[in-house]
């Protein structure tokens, strides 16, 4: 179900990113598609979009609940995506254009598990070896976990480091096992 979700979201999301580019507009049309898809969240207008409203009246609606944080194009956009039955996409579509936007600056996102929160110094220690380590620009999500105990874990795609003092508990455990 998600992978046809996917299919279906990601020609709207590269559109939407391909016209932001030419227009150099990115970050516009990100917080756009986040504010719309945060509206498509809400149940009482989730609701609204299931109902058989005609695409004229849905996309009027959905404009008008919008307000100004969509421009002219946005407004386009929402239309085109309402005559396609295809509003409530919108949260897929714009997980999609932030996947088109990373690649495109070449920015990997990574995230960093720690037992409490980071300081900004800690933090921009951690970006500047991670994008020494991956020759590309870092986005750090920070986590709490307290079951770590200390240390910290980096979570990259599949890879994981795993600096924790739980890890290393775990490792001795298993060697006196043996």
């Amino acid at each position: 179900m998600m992978s046809a979700l996917i299919t279906v979201a990601r020609p709207y999301a590269r559109a939407a990113f391909n016209f932001a580019v030419e227009h150099q507009n990115l970050n516009s049309w990100q917080q756009m598609l986040f504010f719309c898809s945060e509206v498509t969240r809400e149940k009482n207008v989730a609701h609204i979009l299931a109902r058989t409203l005609t695409t004229g009246k849905l996309s009027d609606f959905f404009i008008k609940l919008c307000g100004d944080q969509l421009d002219k194009f946005g407004h386009n956009f929402i239309k085109i995506m309402s005559e396609q039955r295809r509003l409530m996409l919108l949260p897929e579509v714009f997980r999609q254009f932030n996947i088109l936007r990373d690649v495109f600056e070449d920015t990997i996102k990574i995230e960093v598990i720690s037992v409490s929160t980071l300081s900004a110094k800690q933090i921009s220690k951690i970006k500047e070896a991670m994008e020494r380590r991956l020759s590309s620009r870092v986005k750090i999500n920070c986590k709490i976990d307290e079951s770590i105990i200390a240390g910290v874990i980096i979570r990259i795609g599949d890879l994981v480091i795993d600096g924790s003092i739980r890890n290393r508990l775990q490792l001795l455990a298993d060697y006196l096992q043996y």
